[in-house]
């Protein structure tokens, strides 16, 4: 078992990208963890991590070891995992990790009913605004929005989100609606954070409109509620807006410029060889959100 632990290590540390991290990962100190890699690199007479000023990389034997070692080393947990049942039943903790204003519109409905379904199912929910590392950050299945960058994780799509420009009706009977993206120099704009300028698509030509916020807001949460008091124009992406523009306490205008729409996927590691309260909330979770009228983009 030295070497199959060896292995697990460097595997931990390669993912997690840190001697710190595979330790936290392993729960072991990271004295440890370098020991065990260094003693590694000495049996096999080679280099497999490159220690710097800004923390440690593969070398190029390093990347294919960590491949062929994550191969070897999901081979061993499946065969485990048919003697044990590990993929019989969903039990314990389940951590899931969501954008935060998707977590009210979309998530809550479904995970309520994920635990109604699964009882042994302990579910932990996170909300993130950046692509979480779910690795290192204990995540099992990440609901995310927009393209994904290369990784080894698995995703699967669920939907699209498109940036809108809305505001109340009371608003718009005031003001009137805006016909161009120009037309916005004319009205009241509620901006979030230091966002002052508003980007658009037409006929294939990208166009960018600079204004000058009325209100600016911390949050989006804030901005939108502040655009269904009739205060003005606010920016947003649908899902976020979705139950006020279901409601018709928002509308949405300048549809005709909108910029492209952003994927939505769920991500989670490990693909078959998942523990089976991912696979089963994987089989639960993505025709629901499918289906949803949030994520039609």
């Amino acid at each position: 078992m030295g070497r199959y632990r060896e292995m697990e290590v460097f595997d931990a540390v390669a993912r997690a990208g840190s001697l710190a991290a595979g330790a936290r990962l392993l729960g072991l100190s990271t004295a440890t963890v370098m020991r065990m890699v260094t003693a590694l690199e000495t049996r096999l007479q080679t280099t497999l991590l490159l220690r710097g000023p800004r923390g440690i990389g593969l070398s190029v034997t390093g990347e294919a070891f960590a491949a062929s070692s994550r191969q070897l080393l999901q081979e061993i947990a499946e065969a485990e995992s048919s003697v044990t049942g590990l993929h019989a039943h969903p039990a314990g903790q389940l951590t899931i990790s969501v954008p935060l204003l998707m977590t009210h519109q979309v998530f809550a409905p479904i995970a309520l009913d994920y635990l109604a379904a699964f009882p042994d199912v302990r579910l932990i929910a996170q909300t993130h605004e950046d692509v979480p590392h779910l690795l290192e950050d204990g995540i099992d299945v990440a609901l995310v929005i927009g393209h994904l960058p290369d990784s080894s994780d698995f995703a699967l799509p669920v939907g699209m989100v498109n940036p809108i420009v809305c505001a109340a009706p009371d608003y718009l009977a005031r003001q009137g609606r805006p016909n161009t993206p120009d037309d916005l120099k004319a009205h009241l704009i509620i901006a979030t954070g230091a966002m002052s300028e508003w980007r658009f698509l037409h006929q294939g030509a990208p166009r960018s409109v600079r204004l000058a916020p009325r209100l600016t807001c911390s949050t989006r949460n804030a901005a939108i509620r502040a655009a269904t008091l009739g205060l003005g124009l606010t920016r947003c992406m649908s899902h976020e807006a979705h139950q006020e523009l279901q409601e018709g306490r928002l509308e949405a205008v300048l549809e005709d410029f909108a910029a492209p729409g952003l994927p939505v996927g769920l991500i989670y590691r490990e693909g078959r060889r998942a523990a089976a309260r991912v696979r089963t909330f994987l089989d639960f979770a993505v025709p629901r959100l499918r289906a949803h009228p949030a994520l039609r983009g």
